[in-house]
């Protein structure tokens, strides 16, 4: 029997890089599931570099070479660019992928970019017809901008400032006095070129996980996130072992509509920004009854607290099932 021969990559530059091992180390523990599959692990340091699992340098060519500090070279069949943040959620990397190319795991440059940067994508949720936060965004900080914000915050009550090209709620800040604006808005743009400000939404945070599956969109139920005091869902509450937030991978007390809507929602922006195999897509159900997409997701957190695996399992797909389900059909097999 011929092996399929994946690569999985994982770390990268951002401040995400632990997570992606911890994401990465869940994947790999779903491949081994696989019999078909066979394994090459490489991780992304801080500085960019390639490094096998000796910790010694190596490199993907051209060619589709992996080539390992021992001097062997193992032709790849696939890649798993398991990277939260840069290079991967921005489609840096893939745009290599697809310069030689060699298949692999989710969306491509163009999409990843879109939705990694939070104002792009709002732009594409208009364009489509998808209710989504009011907001303005700002290319830099100066009297005007910060004027500009301060008059939103008056009308709005309180903001979100975001860092417009981050992840895991990196660079994000709830700001509820006025005096706090700019300094959290300098904090976001040593994050980010772009900066977005958000109206402060008091709504339950649901998730939807988008993915294919045997050449099928497939929208969950809206899991949810609980948060201790309706606080802000950082990154610590997100990954940390002590975590005070609650999950339930289904939603309870939503309606048969509420439900139907934010899964046409999640369909509507998985297929007109062109998404692939993979994503999260999160929105806000606030206190009227409104349905807001707040943000997408293209490679979601996979560390054994992540949603997005439990939702897949909720609706009757094992990850290790779909994972091979998307490798067989981009890798002939026999």
């Amino acid at each position: 029997m011929n092996k399929i021969n994946v690569l999985l990559l994982s770390g990268g530059e951002s401040s995400e890089h632990e997570v992606s091992l911890r994401s990465a180390s869940f994947i790999a523990q779903q491949l081994s599931q696989r019999p078909e599959i066979s394994l090459q692990q490489v991780v992304i340091s801080k500085t960019g570099q390639f490094l096998d699992s000796q910790q010694a340098p190596c490199q993907l060519n051209m060619d589709k070479q992996l080539l390992l500090s021992s001097g062997e070279a193992i032709a790849i069949d696939f890649v798993i660019p398991c990277i939260h943040g840069y290079p991967g959620e921005t489609g840096t990397i893939q745009s290599y992928f697809e310069l030689i190319k060699l298949p692999y795991l989710g969306c491509g440059p163009e999409a990843n970019n879109l939705c990694f940067n939070k104002i792009s994508s709002k732009m594409w949720f208009d364009a489509l017809g998808v209710a989504n936060t009011p907001s303005l965004f700002l290319t830099e900080l100066n009297a005007d901008t910060l004027n500009q914000v301060e008059q939103a915050f008056d009308n709005w009550g309180s903001v979100f400032i975001k860092a417009a090209s981050q992840g895991s709620s990196v660079g994000c800040y709830a700001v509820n006095d006025k005096s706090e604006l700019s300094d959290k808005l300098s904090q976001a743009f040593t994050f980010s070129d772009y900066v977005l400000v958000e109206k402060t939404i008091k709504a339950r945070e649901l998730e939807i996980a988008a993915y294919e599956y045997q050449g099928e969109v497939i929208a969950t139920v809206p899991s949810e996130i609980i948060c201790p005091d309706n606080t802000f869902y950082t990154y610590e509450e997100k990954y940390a072992a002590d975590s005070h937030s609650l999950t339930q991978v289904a939603a309870q007390n939503l309606t048969a509509e509420q439900i139907a809507q934010m899964q046409a929602y999640a369909i509507t922006v998985f297929k007109g920004m062109k998404l692939r195999h993979l994503s999260r897509i999160d929105f806000f159900l606030t206190t009227e009854g409104e349905i807001l997409l707040n943000e997408i997701n293209t490679f979601p957190g996979m560390t054994k607290t992540s949603m997005f695996p439990q939702m897949l399992a909720n609706h009757g797909h094992q990850f290790s099932d779909y994972l091979w389900d998307i490798i067989k059909r981009a890798v002939p097999y026999s």
